[in-house]
């Protein structure tokens, strides 16, 4: 889930890469024009270094500032303020640069010249990406529907942040439950009642996805319940100070404006730079894999498919995915065509497995095909495995926050795989196990953890795994 806070980030780092843009265009045409029209440069260094100067100065100088685009209060004064402040700084910084490696750079006029044109266009590029952010955000193409649990005064702080800030385009609150209505909480925000009828609520509401939670002590006995509810049915649960005794685990902090909440478990791969990251990574390696050495294996796996038995070389089936949402998971077919294919798992002596699908599902070929979804954008190389629907619907009726793994796209390999829990789950414990260890990567992502498990999945292939069948 991308918070109000990281929205803001991305818009200033859009932002300040505009920026760069535009003081390196400035200078250009400026040095051009003063080279036409007083036919000398007033500088003695390179353009080359006057723009790798410039530009590390005003990163220098711009990564405290300008971080304003959250609150629909700020006026266009302020952001043209807030661009004047950092133009100074940023002029001072870089004429003391200059000045030090011995780079005179005092032609007055040039100087002023450069900085005039430099505040202004930097002024209105700021105004117009301000405007644009409220006109996205008013389009409402992203809103996200949400309950309130509590109707206290941080509540109420909560409300009102909402709608003074850009977090109102991005929320909509349909109401509150609690012990009793509040009158002094907002007219617009109605009373749903009390959390006793929450789960039944729930259960005909499909837009709602977001429960945010501040019980008073005495009110506590609901948290477990409500949190627990959330958790198996795809909601994400944001608790609110006060209420921060009772969590069974670390929380994150995040913000909603200047009220701070708090999520039940830290996720990297809920930073959009941390999405982007993951997803150019899986393009860039899948991409490689399927115009270069998949079309070998396809066609050497091919044709012995179709000589050892009927049937197609695809296996096709349906499968959860990333927030629940089903897709078509591609493998190379192992077994025969049968009718429990959606149902069943494969077992140590499946007698429904080919002699030449036993090899493949041994050594991972069959699995191969999954980097079609990786590239098309329902799978990742490293994830959660997707389980057949069959599967989902049981293990998340006796499994506790069995749903959590698809809060990030499944994987071609992943953790639990490479640390054991693979294969046959014949018994609740082994699929418990492999849970844990699902929401364990989800919580301690990095780029190189996938690197580590892809590097894993890799040798356990050529070692041998007890339980690959």
């Amino acid at each position: 889930m991308a918070s109000t806070n990281q929205i803001n980030k991305v818009v200033e780092s859009i932002a300040v890469l505009g920026d760069l843009i535009i003081l390196n265009l400035c200078l250009f045409q400026l040095l051009f024009f003063w080279e036409k029209a007083f036919m000398y440069l007033p500088f003695s260094c390179t353009v080359s270094f006057m723009m790798t100067s410039l530009s590390l100065c005003y990163l220098a100088c711009s990564a405290s500032r300008g971080k304003v685009w959250n609150s629909r209060e700020i006026r266009a004064d302020q952001l043209v303020l807030c661009v004047l402040k950092n133009i100074i700084a940023f002029s001072i910084f870089w004429a003391c640069i200059m000045t030090f490696s011995g780079i005179s750079i005092f032609s007055p006029l040039f100087f002023v010249t450069y900085f005039f044109i430099l505040f202004a266009v930097l002024s209105i590029y700021r105004i117009i990406i301000r405007h644009l952010l409220i006109v996205y955000c008013a389009k409402g193409k992203h809103k996200r529907y949400a309950v309130f649990i509590g109707g206290g005064n941080n509540m109420q702080m909560l409300y009102e942040e909402m709608e003074s800030s850009l977090a109102s385009s991005i929320y909509e609150v349909i109401g509150y439950f609690d012990i009793r209505p509040n009158d002094a909480f907002s007219s617009h925000c109605p009373y749903l009642g009390s959390p006793d009828g929450f789960s039944d609520f729930m259960s005909g509401q499909t837009g709602v996805k977001h429960i945010f939670c501040s019980l008073s002590m005495e009110e506590g006995r609901y948290n477990f319940s409500i949190m627990n509810y959330c958790e198996n049915h795809l909601l994400y649960f944001h608790g609110v100070p006060n209420v921060c005794k009772g969590f069974p685990r670390r929380i994150w902090h995040s913000m909603v404006g200047n009220m701070p909440i708090l999520n039940l478990r830290y996720e990297p791969l809920a930073m959009v730079e941390n999405r982007i990251l993951k997803r150019i990574f899986d393009i860039v390696l899948s991409g490689i894999f399927l115009v270069t050495v998949f079309p070998i294996v396809y066609l050497i796996v091919g044709i012995i498919i179709k000589l050892t038995s009927p049937g197609p070389v695809f296996f096709k089936q349906m499968r959860t995915g990333l927030n629940g949402v089903d897709f078509l998971c591609y493998k190379f077919r192992s077994m025969k065509v049968n009718d429990e294919a959606d149902s069943r798992q494969a077992t140590v002596d499946d007698p429904r497995k080919t002699r030449f699908g036993d090899f493949l599902r041994r050594s991972n070929i069959d699995e191969l095909p999954q980097f079609i979804n990786v590239f098309k954008g329902e799978m990742s190389i490293v994830g959660p495995r997707p389980h057949m629907l069959a599967h989902t619907e049981t293990y998340a009726r006796l499994i506790d926050k069995y749903m959590v793994r698809h809060f990030i796209k499944p994987g071609v390999t992943g953790w639990a795989q490479t640390h054991g829990f693979r294969g046959e789950t014949k018994d609740l414990s082994q699929m418990e196990g492999r849970v844990k260890a699902d929401i364990w990567y989800m919580e301690h992502w990095t780029i190189f953890l996938d690197l580590y498990i892809i590097y894993k999945t890799i040798a356990n292939v050529f070692r041998g795994e007890e339980k690959a069948y």
